[in-house]
């Protein structure tokens, strides 16, 4: 009997997760495991210096080849301001890492992880793009959603809503 169309077991995503993050922990200075974590997710925190390092071992030795989702995040009233915030997959097994990075420092940077996940390319840009962080190493930081003379970063919570008027494309009609 073919079973190829049944649905696969899958160990819980919790337990999946756990030695990865058990093993990053040990073996990082600056990694640490963040309590609650969404069901089905572990959530660490990384210093910025040790970034790279993390990334690295999280893709080539752990298994989480695939990049979801990267963005930034701005908390005006912490120190440090910002974060960039990498969520990580092992598509072997639900293993799922929320990777969360202080970034401090005017303008705050971080490296790049493009070079170990690809698809953090146009991530990276958008955060840029939005908040200013700058991804050192990055192949083409340039701007990907605003115009390549915007002056700022629009969502800087510091950032000055109605200075200038933003002109959007015009839908067709009954659109």
């Amino acid at each position: 009997m073919d079973d190829t169309n049944q649905p696969r077991e899958h160990a819980d995503p919790a337990s999946a997760t756990a030695p990865s993050v058990a093993a990053a922990v040990a073996r990082f200075p600056g990694v640490v495991a963040e309590r609650p974590s969404p069901p089905g997710e572990a959530v660490v925190s990384v210093d910025a210096a040790h970034w790279a390092e993390v990334a690295r071992w999280l893709h080539d030795e752990a298994g989480f080849e695939f990049l979801s989702d990267l963005c930034g995040v701005d908390w005006p009233h912490r120190r440090p301001r910002f974060e960039v915030v990498c969520t990580v997959t092992d598509l072997r097994t639900p293993a799922r890492i929320r990777v969360v990075v202080a970034v401090d420092g005017e303008p705050p940077a971080v490296p790049s992880v493009t070079g170990i996940w690809p698809g953090a390319n146009w991530f990276e840009r958008e955060a840029y793009d939005m908040f200013g962080i700058i991804f050192e190493g990055h192949p083409d930081l340039t701007r990907i959603l605003m115009p390549d003379e915007w002056e700022g970063h629009p969502l800087r919570k510091d950032y000055s809503v109605g200075k200038v008027p933003v002109e959007y494309k015009h839908l067709s009609p009954g659109h």
